[in-house]
């Protein structure tokens, strides 16, 4: 029986544990060949269990937001099975501080590994498949990003990683304009699951149900990201996607809402009376998680 991804290379990074492992696994299941990167050790348990699933699996150690390390990283794919077909960014993780708290360092680590941690590795993949597309090869890739709902709403105590989340989301919908035209899809998920970066926000919602599913399980993640993967996604591009437990939807993000003209310049006296029929207008803002 033919599976979803027969034929295809992935990789994905941050795929040691959590949701990268059960990316990593969901995609193997369905016949890719999957570049496992982590820079913890445990990326060979996680090759070692897909390979005595039937899969195919290499490790790999490269630091994603490093430039050499992302072109490594995607040699990689190349190297060992002579394509790249999908890249599953999902490498990160939290210093979580009120902004008061927050200090330089940990911004700065916060956003390189979500932010940069996205742009290296996708800039090295992009390079080879538009080459591919020039020398007239016919290129049907996949970039699927994580951002969250810290991203799309922002997250008390979490400033720096809902910033570099924010980043990830309008990265993807930047990189889906310009790419297309080479053949590449790019989407994001917005995933809650039980990962060590979520283990305290999620605590309660992590209580199994009387029905027994575990809501909170990341592999309720994965089948989502394998679909996007495959060729059945061709059509869908610069979406985010919010997936837990067995619910999806579609994020809408910023849209211009309300508006008023005036014809000239405003008169920053006049705008007490505008403004409040603006926002009494406009659609009720979404509340930001922890307020």
């Amino acid at each position: 029986m033919s599976r979803l991804l027969d034929g295809r290379v992935a990789i994905v990074t941050g795929a040691g544990r959590g949701l990268g492992r059960a990316h990593a696994e969901e995609l193997a299941r369905q016949g890719a060949r999957v570049v496992v990167n982590d820079l913890d050790p445990v990326a060979h348990e996680v090759v070692a269990a897909i390979a005595a699933a039937g899969g195919e699996a290499v490790a790999n150690a490269d630091d994603v937001a490093d430039w050499q390390g992302a072109a490594r990283l995607v040699a990689a794919a190349l190297a060992t099975w002579g394509r790249l077909d999908v890249l599953v960014n999902n490498a990160g993780f939290v210093r979580d501080r009120m902004l008061v708290s927050a200090g330089e360092e940990e911004w700065d680590a916060v956003v390189r590994v979500h932010l940069k941690g996205h742009f290296a590795p996708t800039r090295h993949a992009v390079d080879h498949w538009r080459a591919r597309a020039k020398a007239g090869e016919p290129v049907d890739a996949r970039v699927i990003n994580t951002t969250s709902g810290a991203g799309l709403r922002g997250s008390i105590g979490q400033a720096a990683y809902s910033a570099a989340k924010a980043g990830i989301a309008a990265l993807t919908l930047v990189a889906a304009a310009e790419l297309g035209r080479y053949g590449i899809t790019v989407n994001a998920i917005a995933p809650a699951a039980r990962t060590r970066m979520t283990e305290t926000t999620f605590a309660e919602m992590m209580k199994r149900p009387e029905s027994g599913f575990d809501a909170m399980d990341p592999a309720n993640v994965s089948p989502l990201v394998a679909w996007l993967a495959s060729g059945e996604a061709l059509k869908v591009t610069g979406r985010v996607f919010e997936v837990a437990g067995g619910t999806i939807s579609v994020a809408e993000g910023w849209r211009t809402g309300p508006l008023v003209d005036r014809g000239a310049r405003w008169n920053a006296a006049e705008l007490s009376d505008v403004v409040e029929q603006l926002l009494a207008d406009a659609a009720t803002a979404e509340k930001v998680y922890g307020s």
